[in-house]
């Protein structure tokens, strides 16, 4: 590495010292006139910054091209002092020879600056394998033009003498290349440059910025050149090309090119259009006598009327040029529109937010929604001191959205400002509908968890207390009968019909106990219950831990599972029925299948199927009773899990109900 330095080191010293040289032969020969020219400025220019790229990544071609394309620049403006000096010696033999040097060199510059540097830019390789002939012409037609020019016939009778090079059977190739009017070199460098805007095309946004500093200095010395050529601004953009190059390979994350083209792309596109619209009317001016004089009026209202309109349209392009369609404002209210309506506000937050980053280009986004129960979705890492943009919906706070730093530059853009714009509506909109969809489903858990908190109690209550107590009471009347002497006949007739009573009682109270909550559920856990259901004739399949689920859950799951196999048994008359409950990470699933009689053509859902639907409704989830193709019926129902919940409601289920009977009627007793 040390070497590669020491190396870039002495070709760009060795440049800056032919410029110098050169520059001090030719004052003292052409006077003024020939202090600077093109050619200095890229044997100065181009190594020294080559230097710059070499020393922080040695093995960058672009580095080295520069560095070759420079120091054969810079022997250039030496050999030029030279050949002014033959010629005013007289010496045209010697101009001749330093002429061709000229040209060799001068093709070499050209294929390492203006041919190998844009088609090997930024990363050393070509876009594509498909470029490999493009090259392959370019740089072959440059230096094959160049050998020809040094291999022409010598005119004859010519003050310079026969040319020592010369190559007879050429000549004609020479001939014909030069009789077809066509400018090669232009051609070459043509075909390299569309090279660039290829692989700007396929890019990333990371290479498209690095691309478009070298497409813009380019596109601007071009201008510059044809409209003021061997002029200070000329000199100027010259030196602009190899400064852009470094930019872009160095320090592109720092400054904004996306924002420089867009710019100057409405500045040029608003001048370009006024500009035309005086030229027409000027032009017609020649036909109709007195229209001309209006041509500066009506380029005045053109501008008014189309400022804006015509500001936005190349604004979208210069958009649409570095970012895709991620820089389109309708592009953007399109994709979120879907994202909204085709998902639940939950699942389009975080749509919403993955599109937000996607369109800003930035580290992350995160949205934080306010409400009874706080949420945060985030896509990416917004860092430390993100950028706060406050949600509001019809003048309510519902939230913010937090923006990390901008992805692959450091200052903010106006087209960040114009798609935070867009954006905020829309996460706000989501933002509320997740707030109200959450207080919804809180308050819907909430009533059944209220519900089947006092079903327990009550059955508890009922259990321990009424229960209890009529048995204390069976006990005392049979000790009674036991101690009665006076009328032994009629009170045991008394005494048994008030003990046939209490038993009555005992067994409506257990009536009601199994209404309130299934004491299977309790007894046997959730697994335990349904098998004893599907006890004789239907089988059932656990899967997934089922100990731990929340009180109304496990209500609903019984009790569909209860119509389900009523169905299939008195309705179906299935030979097979098979239940199926799974417990994943999210979901709790119910599948209860029999090959019976199936669902009829006219299928109504009586009152036992929609009861089934309205239970798992009830609990935010979904019932479907289809039939199946082979025969019989499906019903499969899905409830979505809360984990933390469940094991608190569980909690306090085992509490309430796992002591044994007699330690309860003890902590009971009066």
């Amino acid at each position: 590495m040390r070497r590669l330095g020491l190396a870039a080191g002495s070709l760009a010293v060795a440049s800056a010292g032919l410029v110098a040289v050169g520059m001090s032969l030719r004052l003292q020969v052409g006077g003024s006139d020939h202090v600077m020219s093109g050619n200095d400025v890229v044997g100065v220019v181009y190594p020294a910054l080559g230097l710059v790229l070499a020393l922080r990544q040695p093995r960058l071609p672009v580095a080295w091209l520069m560095l070759a394309g420079g120091f054969a620049t810079a022997t250039l403006g030496l050999s030029q002092a030279f050949w002014e000096r033959s010629r005013v010696a007289g010496d045209l033999p010697t101009a001749s020879l330093l002429g061709d040097y000229n040209v060799l060199m001068g093709a070499l510059a050209i294929v390492s600056v203006h041919l190998l540097l844009p088609l090997l830019f930024p990363d050393g390789r070509l876009p594509a394998r498909r470029w490999r002939p493009v090259a392959a012409f370019a740089v072959g037609t440059v230096l094959f033009l160049a050998f020809l020019q040094v291999v022409r016939p010598a005119v004859p009778g010519s003050p310079a003498g026969p040319n020592p090079f010369e190559i007879a059977a050429l000549a004609p190739v020479r001939d014909w290349a030069g009789g077809l009017d066509l400018d090669w070199y232009l051609i070459a460098e043509g075909l390299c440059l569309l090279s660039l805007v290829d692989r700007f095309r396929t890019a990333d946004a990371t290479v498209r910025r690095q691309i478009g500093w070298l497409l813009y200095t380019v596109a601007v010395d071009w201008a510059v050149q044809t409209w003021t050529p061997h002029s200070v601004p000329a000199l100027l953009t010259t030196a602009a090309v190899p400064a852009a190059i470094v930019i872009a390979v160095t320090r592109y994350r720092l400054y904004g090119i996306d924002t420089l083209v867009s710019r100057t792309l409405i500045a040029a596109g608003l001048l370009g259009a006024v500009g035309a619209v005086y030229f027409v009317v000027s032009t017609l001016g020649v036909v109709a006598v007195g229209i001309g004089q209006f041509a500066g009026l009506a380029a005045a209202l053109f501008a008014g009327v189309a400022f804006q309109p015509l500001r936005r349209a190349l604004r979208r392009l210069a958009d649409l040029l570095f970012y895709g369609h991620s820089g389109d404002g309708s592009h953007l209210t399109q994709r979120l529109t879907m994202e909204v309506h085709s998902t639940e506000p939950a699942s389009a937050l975080a749509a919403v937010v993955a599109t937000a980053r996607e369109s800003l280009t930035v580290s992350g986004v995160a949205v934080e929604v306010t409400g009874g129960r706080p949420r945060r979705v985030a896509v990416g890492l917004v860092g430390p001191s993100p950028r706060e943009v406050p949600l509001v919906w019809h003048g309510a706070r519902v939230g913010r959205m937090l923006i990390g730093r901008p992805g692959q530059r450091r200052f903010p853009l106006a087209h960040d400002e114009r798609m935070i714009a867009v954006l905020t509506p829309f996460v706000a909109d989501v933002a509320h509908a997740a707030n109200m969809a959450a207080d919804l489903q809180r308050s819907r858990e909430r009533i059944l968890t209220a519900r089947e908190e006092e079903r327990r109690r009550l059955r508890r209550d009922l259990h321990d207390g009424l229960g209890q107590a009529l048995g204390d009471m069976a006990m005392s009347v049979t000790m009674a009968r036991k101690v009665l002497h006076d009328s032994p006949e009629s009170a045991e007739r008394l005494l048994v019909r008030l003990r046939a009573g209490m038993d009555r009682v005992t067994q409506e109270i257990r009536e009601l106990v199994y209404g309130l909550r299934p004491p299977a559920l309790d007894d046997l856990g959730l697994a335990g219950a349904v098998r004893l259901l599907a006890e004789p004739d239907a089988s059932l399949t656990v899967e997934g831990e089922l100990d731990v689920l929340p009180a109304a859950v496990e209500v609903a799951v019984y009790r569909i599972t209860q119509e389900a196999l009523t169905n299939a048994r008195r309705h179906a008359n299935a030979s097979s029925i098979v239940v199926t409950l799974s417990r994943s990470a999210g979901e709790l699933r119910l599948r209860v299948r029999d090959d019976g009689a199936g669902l009829p053509a006219e299928f109504r859902a009586g009152v036992g199927l929609a009861s089934m639907r309205e239970r798992a409704a009830e609990l935010g989830g979904t019932c479907a009773i289809t039939a199946e193709p082979e025969g019989g019926t499906l019903v499969e129902v899905s409830f979505p899990m809360t984990a933390g919940e469940a094991s608190d409601q569980r909690t306090i289920s085992t509490k309430s109900y796992n002591l044994p009977l007699h330690e309860m009627s003890h902590h009971r007793a009066p």
